[in-house]
């Protein structure tokens, strides 16, 4: 539970960074991926663990990515890429065919929630791709699945980690919002 905790605190910290486009999120965002890799691996949801080793890998990507887009935009708080068709695209068919592998791949893990859990891995990994690339629309692809995850985490009784995904649903309305307001494009 401990362990929890942590990862609730750290993640509530990384929102509120990401929201703001502080660059500190990148080092929370792996702090707290390390942690919740601890947490879904004891509770046997193994894609959810393995989302978590991508988050931790993708904090260095995204901080790279976003200082070139800071020093491009001018230092500008709040700096956005126009998302097109073929990303679209590209994400929908990686959503299909992911799902269905991971839900294959989990079942022979013995994972608890193979379905969810793969579902809500694959589009996590995506939204964390377009967040990394800097498109509002990926807090229309975390708030589908914060609610997903936080329906996953209740049903395993995880109560911490439900709470952290319904902050970060919660989180990720004003987040689009935000960054719908503030932002301006580059690139």
């Amino acid at each position: 539970m401990a362990m929890e905790i942590f990862a609730l605190v750290t993640g509530v910290l990384f929102l509120l960074c990401e929201i703001r486009q502080n660059n500190l999120m990148w080092l929370l965002q792996a702090i707290s991926g390390a942690a919740s890799v601890i947490v879904f691996c004891n509770q046997g949801l193994y894609a959810s663990m393995g989302l978590n080793i991508y988050y931790v890998v993708v904090a260095v990507f995204g901080y790279i990515s976003w200082k070139k887009d800071e020093v491009r935009s001018g230092g500008e708080s709040i700096h956005l890429r126009r998302l097109t068709l073929p990303v679209v695209l590209w994400s929908v068919i990686a959503l299909a065919a992911g799902t269905a592998a991971f839900i294959w791949i989990l079942r022979l893990l013995g994972d608890s929630m193979s379905g969810m859990d793969a579902f809500v891995t694959v589009l996590s990994v995506i939204a964390t791709w377009w967040l990394a690339r800097s498109y509002k629309e990926q807090w229309l692809l975390w708030i589908l699945a914060d609610i997903f995850y936080a329906v996953m985490c209740a049903m395993q009784g995880m109560w911490w980690m439900t709470a952290l995904y319904v902050f970060y649903t919660v989180s990720a309305v004003y987040g689009f919002l935000h960054w719908k307001a503030e932002g301006g494009y580059v690139g």
